[in-house]
């Protein structure tokens, strides 16, 4: 998994620490619901069953580095 030097930041954060590599990848590839920002930058969302949660991923450009990845709370089905 690619990832940006942001995310290996973030990602030892308290609310974030455990959030799975496996998770991500699940989102990566099982997105529920996928929005392109205007930078270009593309928001994937999926429930995580194992966690009761929705996670959000926000890949690069180039749609596989992996730039943050967070349970979003305010998570809205369409």
């Amino acid at each position: 998994m690619k990832t940006t030097s942001y995310f290996n930041l973030t990602r030892n954060r308290s609310d974030r620490i455990g959030i799975n590599d496996e998770w991500i990848c699940f989102v990566i590839e099982h997105a529920e619901k996928t929005v392109i920002q205007s930078d270009g930058r593309i928001k994937k969302w999926a429930h995580i069953p194992e966690a009761g949660k929705v996670l959000r991923v926000i890949l690069l450009e180039d749609g596989e580095t992996v730039h943050n990845a967070f349970f979003d709370r305010s998570y809205k089905e369409n």
